[in-house]
């Protein structure tokens, strides 16, 4: 008997409909547990990658966190576990000087011990502990007694090289003034247009011809060492001295004590008895006019820090985009905007240090600005 095409596709195609129904398809107890195995596997599967991205996220908090902060060692890199770099002096006061290697703290792993005393080293921080090294209070702030750190760290070093570069080269570019009848010579003539530019497109207009050589020489030192500072944090070094609030609150302090030192009589009448006003609004004025006494500083202070501390942790984190990602695509985005943002950092270098600069100009100004008899009238 002959059997037709047609009638055998259709019988082929109502089977395969109905197989399902038929013993080879699983009980509902398999099909349930089947599904909770492809679950568990499937959470496992995405946890797992998930705690890894937040192990490699909380690990680049933490590399950005020590790369901002000043530290009681010279770490140059870490290879496969071991810290490649130089240990700095620790000099404390504690009831005398205590003086001792950084290499005691083991980079904060042991405690060290200094004439009985027992210290240990927590995010940078030197704090007097026992043999055992127990801190207490949580974790950031401990509650133990913190002796009086005078070490030279690595913020204390960079000023020190940059100290010593700066007086070499202008030394050499001052001694060559000399033996050459005011014609520089050697590697110090390179700075010779910047020294220039200093003294004619800042001292000179913003504090006059007859006072500005006084400052010259604190106007010269601030913009070099600022600049010298901005672009040693910009080497692999982990070097971040501008962007520590202590070191600008340090500089704007000078500032601060230049400007009210050298200021004149006419500076200060207009703080606390301002010419030509009523009565009434010099007493609401003073008050304001010798508030911004100490907010003139105090912005010198923030913005110098905040641009310099903000381009660190803008840069580091990008470069930390590039061990998240672990992609061709995402670590070439990172690697790229990394590169545009190092290149602008270098502008920004010589801009914060030209700014500081400049507003130290104006202050001075302000300070040894002469009375004009006909504003007066």
């Amino acid at each position: 008997m002959v059997i037709s095409h047609k009638p055998l596709k259709l019988i082929i195609a109502i089977l395969i409909a109905f197989l399902p129904t038929f013993g080879f398809s699983n009980t509902p107890i398999d099909t349930a547990q089947s599904s909770t195995e492809k679950a568990v596997v499937a959470h496992e599967t995405e946890a797992k990658p998930t705690d890894e991205k937040s192990e490699v996220k909380a690990k680049i908090l933490e590399v950005i966190g020590h790369h901002v902060l000043d530290g009681h060692d010279f770490s140059l890199f870490e290879y496969e576990g071991e810290h490649i770099g130089f240990s700095l002096p620790i000099i404390l006061w504690d009831n005398g000087v205590h003086f001792f290697s950084s290499e005691k703290f083991h980079h904060g792993e042991s405690v060290a011990e200094s004439n009985g005393n027992y210290y240990v080293l927590h995010h940078e921080k030197i704090y007097k502990t026992d043999a055992s090294g127990t801190l207490t209070g949580d974790e950031h702030h401990p509650t133990n007694l913190q002796p009086v750190d005078l070490s030279i760290t690595k913020g204390v070093l960079t000023i020190m090289i940059v100290a010593l570069l700066m007086f070499f080269l202008f030394t050499s570019l001052a001694r060559s003034y000399a033996k050459n009848g005011g014609i520089s010579s050697g590697f110090g003539r390179l700075f010779e247009p910047i020294v220039i530019y200093i003294r004619d497109e800042i001292a000179i207009p913003n504090i006059g011809e007859k006072h500005y050589k006084k400052y010259m020489s604190y106007l010269l030192t601030i913009f070099f060492f600022i600049w010298f500072l901005n672009i040693f944090g910009l080497t692999p070094l982990g070097i971040n001295v501008t962007g520590n609030i202590a070191i600008t609150f340090g500089l704007a302090v000078v500032t601060f004590i230049i400007t009210n030192i050298t200021a004149n009589k006419n500076y200060w009448g207009h703080i606390f008895w301002m010419p030509g006003v009523p009565l009434p609004m010099k007493i609401i004025l003073a008050p304001i006019e010798l508030l911004g006494v100490f907010i003139k500083p105090f912005s010198l202070m923030i913005r110098l820090y905040a641009n310099i501390f903000a381009g660190h942790i803008v840069l580091m984190s990008l470069i930390g985009l590039m061990f998240i990602f672990k992609n061709w695509l995402g670590s070439s985005l990172s690697f790229m905007l990394s590169f545009a943002i190092s290149t602008i950092e270098i502008l920004v270098a010589l801009l914060q240090a030209y700014i500081f600069t400049m507003l130290s100009a104006l202050y001075f100004g302000s300070a040894v600005e002469e009375h004009h008899h006909e504003e007066a009238h």
